[in-house]
Order: structure tokens, then sequence, then C-alpha cells
């Protein structure tokens, strides 16, 4: 994709969403594993928002598991995850575990057949990545990287109304996603052996957005601001486009930041609101910064936007698909590869990379 829009005649409104209600979806049957936050949102919509069920929850702790299936009347809950990978009734594996825990528990669904719906960070780094998507090809396996932004509407609206010059030639991308978090919030963002930190959790989205946008980096400069156990409390990047174009991201898990994204170009701007990872309002500026257009992003709920991650990964899995279009496989190894290229300027290392 270059920055410099189509050549053709330059559209006149926001591009009309392209992307199909996750309730026609076909339904398949959801496996669980790892009982989180995150994961009540995924079963959340896969519950109200598709025509779905989750069939099973495992975990470590059956108690843990058992709880969660209460909650969301699921019919079976493990005490272990081999067990969950092995149930016969569970058609695809839903992996939301800690990040650092993503790589071996995707290969375990796979070694058992099953195919893999991977939370985001996919994995700690793109090695790992590699090998769990190598995993999936050899086996004829479809696997995906849930990083639900890249399913949602207005994230496809956005791409194509960059794509089809509605705001010129892009001169930089804008992007933050900054939450308070640390200290004091979930343990695991603390911790190196889990993969914690601001970037594989929040700076993930905006790198994802930029390679939406443009696909991988020319260049990479980074500067972060360390915890005392040694992962990013605060990151900030510059990537450099072939196109010439900038994308400027940050993210934080030390104070709460807009979470807005704003594509700049020769020709006005694209902004989405804030939460822009999330179903939300795309805005159409001219240079002047008149609206003119804006478009709402979707579902009002956000567990809802889980939705179409999980439908469109059941129409792969339907349709015998190995990667999903919106987030195909080489966009994940980009994204971690770029992510590795950060740590390495800003010195994090994780345990037993």
């Amino acid at each position: 994709m270059t920055t410099s829009g189509s050549t053709g005649p330059r559209p006149a409104a926001l591009p009309v969403p392209q992307i199909a209600d996750p309730r026609e979806a076909p339904p398949i049957r959801w496996g669980i594993l790892g009982p989180g936050g995150i994961a009540r949102s995924f079963a959340t919509a896969v519950r109200e928002g598709t025509a779905s069920t989750v069939a099973a929850v495992g975990s470590r702790d059956t108690a843990r598991a058992a709880v969660f299936a209460h909650e969301f009347d699921i019919e079976r809950a493990y005490g272990s995850y081999a067990e969950l990978v092995a149930d016969e009734r569970v058609d695809a594996v839903y992996v939301s575990s800690p990040h650092s825990e993503h790589h071996a528990h995707a290969l375990l669904a796979l070694r058992a057949g099953k195919p893999v719906l991977v939370e985001k960070a996919f994995t700690r780094n793109a090695a790992e990545a590699g090998e769990v998507l190598e995993t999936a090809r050899r086996a004829g396996l479809l696997a995906a990287e849930a990083m639900w932004s890249r399913y949602l509407p207005h994230y496809d609206v956005l791409r194509r109304a960059v794509v089809g010059g509605l705001v010129g030639e892009v001169v930089h991308i804008l992007a933050d996603h900054s939450q308070r978090l640390y200290p004091g919030g979930p343990a695991r963002l603390a911790t190196p052996e889990l993969a914690g930190g601001a970037l594989l959790d929040l700076g993930v989205y905006p790198v994802s957005l930029a390679d939406h946008l443009f696909g991988g980096p020319s260049e990479v400069t980074a500067r972060a601001r360390l915890t005392d156990r040694g992962v990013d409390a605060s990151t900030a990047v510059v990537l450099g486009q072939p196109g010439g174009a900038l994308a400027l991201l940050s993210a934080s898990m030390l104070a709460a930041g807009p979470c807005t994204a704003t594509v700049t170009g020769t020709l006005g701007r694209l902004e989405l609101a804030s939460r822009f990872y999330a179903p939300t309002t795309i805005r159409w500026r001219a240079p002047d910064g008149t609206v003119l257009a804006e478009r709402d992003g979707g579902p009002a709920s956000h567990a809802h936007g889980f939705a179409y991650e999980a439908a469109e990964f059941a129409r792969c899995l339907v349709s015998g698909r190995l990667e999903t279009a919106s987030m195909p496989h080489a966009a994940t190894l980009r994204v971690m590869a770029t992510m590795d290229e950060v740590r390495r300027q800003v010195g994090v290392t994780f345990p037993g990379e």
C-alpha cells in the first residue's frame, strides 16, 4: 500500500464498511484456554453476537474454570489445558493466557489438531510467532491473531478511505494507547516472566494500526521508560514508512492518555475517537478542520466488538482457509518483528527468550 492514495477520482464520502454481520457467520464450538478478563469479553461476544457457542473452558485451576463455566452457561469445565484441547466436541481453541504462554498453548492446541485464535500480542517475539504459524501450516490448520481491532468495521472504513485517496498523500499517523495500569494494576503487566510491560499489552494496538495502513516499516526508532524490574512502563515509537509517511506511536501504563488515532494527509485527516482500537466514531475533516463526514463505529458494547473476529474465524474454518483476511499471518509476523526491534532498542528482554 502506498501513502499517495488512488490515482482515480477522489472519493466524496467515507466508504461504507464491507464487514459482514457476525450473527450470519456459521456456528462453531469454541474452547477457551485461560478464563481471564479478556476471555470474558470474548465469551460475551460469542454468546450474544454470533451463532457460535463456547462449549468448554480450561484452566490450571478447576475451581476457576467451573466459576467461568457457570457464569457463561458453558457445559464443560476442565482443570487442565490438555483436557480442553483433547475435547472432540471443541472445534477451535481461543488462547487467552498471559503473553508468555501463548506460544506453548497455541502449539498444545495445534498438536492436538485444534485450530487456534490467539490473543494479542500473538507471542513474545517473532521467532515464536513463526513457529506457531509454521506448525499450523504444516498441519493444515487455521491459526490467527485475535487483534480484534483489525476485524472491526471502522478499521475497514479507515483503510479503504486511505487507499482511496480521501486525505491525499498521508504525512503521518498519530496513535496513543495509554491507561493507568501500573502500579496497582494487573500483576502480569509488571512481571517480566509473563512478558509484561506497556508495549505488548497496549503498544501493540498503535503498532498494528500502522501496519494495517502501511505494512511493515522501513525504519524504527524507540525510547522507553523502564520499571525497576525491566519492563517498559512507557514507550514512544517512530516508524518510518517506505512511502515517506511517519507513524508516531505512544503507549504507557503509567497514566491515562487520549487513546485516539489520527491519519493526516495533504487533503485532510481521518480521526478515530477515543478508544480508537474499539468500536468508535471515524471522522473525516478538511484541512481547515471542517467536519466533512463521520460514521459510527458499530456495536455500542465494547465486548460485542469481539464478535467480528470470532465470526471471521468461523467463516474461515468452515470454508477451509488457513488464515483470516483481516489479520493474515504476514501481518502478525510484521507486527511482532517491529515490536522485537522496539524492545531491542529500549533494552527489554523477557526471561526464557
